[in-house]
């Protein structure tokens, strides 16, 4: 029996080892672009955004439903790819008619972001379609800066 315990000892000592091992290795792999920032739009309808990007090459945007008095659009989901250098993606928003509750379109944002330890700067461009797919806005040009959240 004594010998049954310290086998398991063994076995759980290694697999812990292992464990911790592999979790310092991947770390490093992860794309520094990972993680949620406070993003400043100057040009938008409301300034002040979050940005989350996910490893799983998904992001997320949100910021106040205050920004647009006609539509409610202050949640967009979207994609990203590494680019050498640079991050490219795309999120979009859907609209919809603040007294009508009804849809009135889709926001695309497309992006490109330079990320350099816990600052990013980007440009990007909105374009507004309704129902029909067709443009009814934009193209707008709108840079970025951003700052990633962190625990304290």
């Amino acid at each position: 029996m004594r010998m049954a315990r310290h086998g398991v000892r063994r076995l759980l000592a290694l697999t812990c080892a292992l464990a911790a091992g592999s979790a310092s290795a991947h770390p490093s792999a992860i794309d520094p672009v990972v993680g949620t920032w406070l993003v400043q739009q100057p040009a938008a309808p409301f300034p002040l955004h979050l940005y989350v990007f996910n490893a799983d090459h998904t992001m997320q945007q949100a910021n106040p439903d205050a920004g647009d008095p006609r539509t409610s659009d202050s949640d967009g989901k979207g994609a990203w790819r590494r680019n050498g250098g640079k991050v490219s993606g795309k999120w979009v928003e859907i609209m919809a008619d603040r007294l009508t509750h009804k849809l009135v379109g889709r926001g695309e944002f497309t992006y490109v972001v330079d990320v350099t330890r816990d600052h990013l700067t980007g440009t990007g461009m909105f374009l507004g379609y309704d129902v029909d797919g067709k443009v009814i806005a934009g193209p707008f040009d709108a840079p970025f800066t951003g700052t990633r959240v962190t625990a304290p």
